[in-house]
This record gives C-alpha cells, structure tokens and sequence, in this order.
C-alpha cells in the first residue's frame, strides 16, 4: 500500500479517535488527549493532502468520519440503526467511491498517474 493511503487511513482513524473521546471525557485531563488527537489527526490530513488531491482526501476522511460515527453512535452508545440511516450511509460510500474514481480519470486524462 502507497504512503498517500496510509495517511489517509490515520487520518480517518484520528478522527473516530478523538470524536469517540467527546463522548467519553469526564475529566478535564481527558481534553488533553482528545487535543492531542486532533493534532494528530490534521497532521496526517495535511500530509494526505500533499500526495493526494485535496478533494478526495476530504471526501474519505469525512465519509470515514460519518460512516463510522454513526456506527458508534450505534454500536457503542446505543443508538439506533433504521433503514433510512442504512441507505444514506451507502449512498455516502457509493459517492466516497466515486470521487476516487472520477479523479483517477481526470489524472490519467492530464497524464498524471503515478
């Protein structure tokens, strides 16, 4: 796997790392960390976005983000999963999944491919 995707990948992580954390500081300390993870986070967002186009590094890190905080709000605080939420989170990954794609075009129509 290329070092663009794994820094896409921490991002999103970071990201359900320190959202997870809103939900469970109960203490003061606990902000630190959770501040910490957010400067974690946005540093592999900036190191994503220098190897990757901006756009589709946004589009991952926030369908990651939507996606997965619903299914912790779910599976973690008890929260409900309908049918209306289902299908909007794969219209979410159908159109995460399309972004990609539609850049990888326009890449190998400006020549572009690594």
């Amino acid at each position: 796997m290329e070092k663009k995707w794994i820094y896409v990948g921490l991002t999103s992580f970071f990201e359900l790392v320190w959202i997870y954390g809103f939900n469970v500081a109960s203490s003061w300390w606990h902000w630190i960390f959770i501040v910490i993870f957010i400067i974690i986070d946005f540093h592999y967002l900036t190191k994503a976005c220098e190897a990757l186009p901006t756009g589709t590094v946004y589009a991952i890190f926030a369908g990651i983000g939507t996606v997965g905080t619903a299914l912790m709000d779910v599976f973690l605080f008890g929260g409900s999963l309908g049918v209306g939420k289902v299908i909007f989170i794969i219209v979410l990954v159908v159109g995460v999944i399309g972004l990609n794609l539609a850049d990888k075009i326009e890449e190998e129509k400006k020549g572009f491919v690594q």
